[in-house]
C-alpha cells in the first residue's frame, strides 16, 4: 500500500487486479433561478442565507415549481452524449435526514431520467477510451455546512442554505473505467462539454463540479465485482487521479492479505495524500424513493427536444477532429484550442483575420506564446487577432526573427500598440538582404581568421560561431539563415580565388 503523500500511478496493483471504476458528477447548472423557486442562483460571496425563501427552506405548506431552463439544460447535455430522452418523466423524493436537507429529502430523478445511455469519447495517453453513461438526471442541490470555531472555543457547524435548492445535474457513468488517468480524463472532457453547451461553469474550485469515483478491484481474468468503496471531497482533476490511484493500491494491499474489503464512503486528503473513512456506503433502497406528490409528471414534447438539438454548438470531440484532420493541427495543439476557450477563439479570430493563413503556424503562437503571457499577467490580456496575423506573416516571409516577434508580442499585449508600429518604434526588422550583410559578414570573418580555419577544416560548429557574431553586430535583426548562406558563400569565393 502507498504511504501518506505518496499517491501515485496504481501500476503494480494493477499487474494482478483489474480496476473497475465508475463515476459520478454532480454539475451546478447555469440557471439564473434556483429549482424549484425564485431565489437567485448568484450566492458565492452573498451573506449567508440571504438567498433563501420558504421553498429552499423546506418550510412546511411550500410548494415547489420546476425551473424550465433547467430542464432544457439536462436535455441538452443528454443529446450531446448521445443519450435517449423519455416522452415522460418524474420526480421522485430521495429521502435520508441530513443538516444541510432542510425538508428531510431531496427532490431527484430515480427510475425515469431525462437522459439515458449516452457515451463519451476523450482521449488517454494509450489513445481514443469511450464511456457509457448511464443517466444524467435533475435535482435540487442541498444546503452547505460550514465548519468553524464557537465563542468558546468549540468546535462548531453552520448551515448556510444559500446554496439549497440550486439546480444539480448528477451524471453518472457505468463501471467502464479502468485506470486512475482514464477517470482524469472523463471528468475533464465531461467539464469541457458541459462549459460548450453552456450548460454550467463546471468550475471545481466554487463547488459547481463534484466529482466522486466508486472503485472495485478483481482478480485479472475475472468477472464477477468486486467490494464497491464510494471515493468524495475530490476538488481537482489532479485529486481525481491521485485519489484512486491510491484507492486500487489501498483495496490490492488488503486483498493481498488475505483480508476483505467493506462497502463504505472514503474521503480525499490532498495534504495526506490519502484516504479516509467517512461513514459505510447507503444502498438506493435505503434512500426510500417514491413519486413527488407536489409535482406533476413531465412530457418532454418532440418538438421541444429537437429544438434543443439543433442549438447544440461544435462538440468538443468533432471540434478537435475539424482541426486535426481540416487545418492539419497535432493532436496536442487541437487539445489545447479545444480545452482553452480563449485560445480557441483568438486562433479562429485570427484565420478570419487573415484568409489564407496556415494555420499550423497560428496554433503554435497562440498555444505557446500567447497562453505564456496570458497565464503570468496579473490582469487581462488582449491581442488583437489581425495584430497577431499580421505578426505571423512577419515571421513567415523573413522580416521578424522568432526571439524578436515574441518581443513584439508582449508589448503588443501590454499596449495594444499595431505590430508593425512597435517593430519600426524598436528597429526590430529582420535583416535578409544578402547585400545589405555584406559588409558585416566581411567584417566578422576578418576578425575571426580561428573560426574561418574550422570551417574550412570541416568543425560544423565553427559556422554557428560566425552566425553567431553577425547576430550579434546586427543586435540579433540579421536573418540566421541568411547570414549562413552570405558566410558560406564568401568562403566559398575565397577558397576559389
Amino acid at each position: 500500500m502507498t504511504t501518506a503523500g505518496a499517491a501515485r500511478p496504481a501500476g503494480a496493483a494493477l499487474e494482478r487486479y483489474e480496476a473497475v471504476i465508475g463515476i459520478e458528477v454532480h454539475c451546478q447548472l447555469r440557471t439564473e433561478s434556483k429549482m424549484f423557486c425564485s431565489c437567485s442562483t448568484a450566492y458565492d460571496g452573498a451573506r449567508p442565507n440571504s438567498h433563501v425563501c420558504p421553498v429552499c427552506l423546506g418550510l412546511p405548506g411550500a410548494l415547489p415549481v420546476m425551473n424550465r431552463r433547467a430542464v432544457e439544460l439536462v436535455l441538452a447535455t443528454g443529446a450531446a452524449i448521445g443519450a435517449s430522452t423519455p416522452d415522460a418523466t418524474r420526480w421522485d423524493r430521495k429521502n435520508y435526514f441530513y443538516p444541510d436537507l432542510p425538508k428531510g429529502y431531496q427532490i431527484s430523478q430515480y427510475d425515469l431520467p431525462l437522459a439515458a445511455a449516452g457515451t463519451l469519447t476523450f482521449d488517454t495517453s494509450e489513445g481514443p477510451f469511450t464511456v457509457r453513461i448511464t443517466r444524467a438526471h435533475l435535482e435540487e442541490d442541498t444546503a452547505k455546512l460550514v465548519h468553524a470555531e464557537g465563542p468558546a472555543g468549540e468546535r462548531i457547524s453552520l448551515v448556510d442554505f444559500n446554496r439549497s435548492g440550486v439546480p444539480l445535474m448528477e451524471v453518472v457513468s457505468e463501471p467502464d473505467v479502468r485506470t486512475a488517468e482514464q477517470a482524469r480524463r472523463y471528468a475533464e472532457e465531461l467539464q469541457l462539454l458541459l462549459r460548450t453547451i453552456g450548460a454550467s461553469d463546471a468550475d471545481m474550485e466554487h463547488g459547481q463540479l463534484r466529482v466522486e469515483a466508486n472503485v472495485s478491484l478483481r482478480r485479472r481474468g475475472t468477472e464477477a465485482f468486486g467490494t464497491r468503496v464510494e471515493v468524495k471531497n475530490m476538488n481537482s482533476f489532479r485529486s481525481v487521479e491521485h485519489a484512486v490511484a491510491f484507492e486500487i493500491e489501498r483495496q490490492a494491499a488488503i486483498l493481498d492479505g488475505g483480508e476483505s474489503l467493506r462497502m463504505e464512503t472514503r474521503g480525499w486528503s490532498d495534504e495526506r495524500g490519502e484516504t479516509y473513512h467517512m461513514r459505510s456506503k447507503e444502498t438506493s433502497d435505503d434512500y426510500r424513493y417514491f413519486p413527488e406528490p407536489d409535482l406533476p409528471p413531465l412530457r418532454v414534447d418532440a418538438a421541444w427536444l429537437a429544438s434543443i438539438r439543433g442549438e447544440l454548438p461544435e462538440l468538443p470531440a468533432a471540434h478537435r477532429t475539424r482541426y486535426r484532420d481540416a487545418l492539419g493541427l497535432s493532436a496536442y495543439d487541437a487539445a489545447v484550442l479545444v480545452a482553452d476557450a480563449d485560445a480557441g477563439r483568438l486562433f479562429e479570430a485570427t484565420l478570419a483575420a487573415a484568409p489564407g493563413l496556415e494555420a499550423k503556424p497560428v496554433a503554435n503562437w497562440v498555444t505557446g506564446d500567447y497562453l505564456r503571457i496570458r497565464n503570468a499577467a496579473a490582469g487581462p490580456v488582449r491581442v488583437d487577432p489581425a495584430e497577431l496575423a499580421a505578426l505571423v506573416r512577419l515571421v513567415a516571409d523573413g522580416s521578424l526573427n522568432r526571439t524578436s516577434a515574441r518581443q513584439v508580442l508582449e508589448a503588443h499585449a501590454q499596449s495594444g500598440e499595431g505590430v508593425e508600429a512597435i517593430v519600426g518604434r524598436l528597429g526590430l526588422r529582420q535583416i535578409s538582404d544578402t547585400a545589405a550583410l555584406g559588409a558585416i559578414v566581411e567584417d566578422v570573418l576578418a576578425a575571426n581568421p580561428a573560426a574561418v580555419a574550422d570551417v574550412r577544416a570541416g568543425k560544423a560548429q565553427a559556422i554557428g560561431f560566425l552566425v553567431g557574431q553577425v547576430m550579434k553586430a546586427t543586435r540579433g535583426q540579421a536573418n540566421a539563415t541568411v547570414a549562413q548562406a552570405a558566410i558560406r558563400e564568401r568562403l566559398d569565393a575565397g577558397e576559389r580565388a
